[in-house]
């Protein structure tokens, strides 16, 4: 397991960012292992993440470290978050029947692709609870009845409050979660659409997609807002298709795509690889 800190900042653009933190981290013993860097030249904004081996760095701890940056940060009016890479994040995958985004996130999850502890998994369905328990993950039913949606939230909730999640998948969960729910998890929910968004968005892509004879189809993943699909895009990924393929061809072929585009997004959160600006991400290598 790798010893080191994470640092992403948003802040207007000016000369001298760089030099300051690089020079702030080299004073106190911080040894830089990845930097990466962006220049938002049409809002006046730059946006950096820089990853730093903590063997011999002082301060040492959380509190002292924001304690001692508050100077650099009010200088350059710094919006940042700071994460250690020992500190995996607790992930809830919700699901309804269909179990190959599931299958992938549990497959790396355990194969150490993805550095977080999948702590549960959230059913509306129990279909794919044998999954979850074959690789040793608590799994849970909780019924969406249409008549109280509310009611099942609020357990949902309790669920995710129990287990201590620091990120909610939806990995091909097929329900709409209500606005209050998603308020309490900003950026903290990570969704798979099967389109290429922003085309479309809502109940069967597949279907619409086939009717339009499209020549190539997507997925995407992105974070979960109040407006439905509309969230800022983390990844995407596309397929070429033909007239050849028929709707079933494009369900199953689009699995494949799927899967892949929501474990990458995740790897990449739980790597702290991601920033945010309004509704555009940027994800750094």
């Amino acid at each position: 397991m790798k010893n080191t800190a994470i640092i992403r900042i948003v802040c207007p653009d000016r000369r001298g960012i760089v030099a300051a933190v690089a020079a702030f981290l080299s004073e106190r013993g911080g040894n830089i292992v990845h930097a990466d860097q962006h220049e938002d030249r049409e809002n006046g904004l730059f946006f950096m993440r820089v990853e730093w081996d903590l063997t011999g760095f002082a301060p040492a701890g959380e509190a002292d470290f924001h304690t001692e940056f508050a100077p650099v940060a009010a200088a350059f009016a710094m919006r940042y978050d700071l994460d250690f890479s020992y500190t995996k994040l607790r992930v809830a995958v919700f699901v309804s029947k269909y179990d190959h985004c599931l299958a992938d996130l549990l497959y790396r999850y355990r194969a150490g692709e993805i550095p977080c502890e999948i702590v549960a998994v959230i059913g509306n369905h129990a279909d794919t609870a044998p999954l979850a328990a074959y690789h040793n993950v608590p799994f849970m039913t909780i019924p969406v009845p249409k008549d109280d949606k509310q009611g099942a939230e609020e357990k949902q909730i309790a669920a995710i409050e129990e287990c201590r999640a620091d990120l909610v998948v939806l990995a091909r969960y097929m329900q709409i979660l209500s606005p209050e729910f998603v308020a309490r998890y900003p950026r903290r929910i990570i969704n798979i659409h099967h389109s290429f968004l922003p085309a479309f968005i809502g109940a069967k892509p597949y279907h619409k997609a086939f009717e339009r004879g499209v020549k190539l189809i997507g997925a995407t993943a992105h974070y979960v807002t109040e407006d439905l699909d509309d969230g800022p895009i983390i990844e995407q990924d596309v397929l070429r298709v033909s007239h050849r393929d028929g709707l079933d061809d494009l369900v199953q072929r689009g699995r494949d795509v799927e899967k892949s585009v929501l474990s990458r997004a995740v790897r990449w959160h739980c790597e702290h690889r991601i920033l945010t600006n309004g509704n555009k991400t940027y994800v750094f290598d």
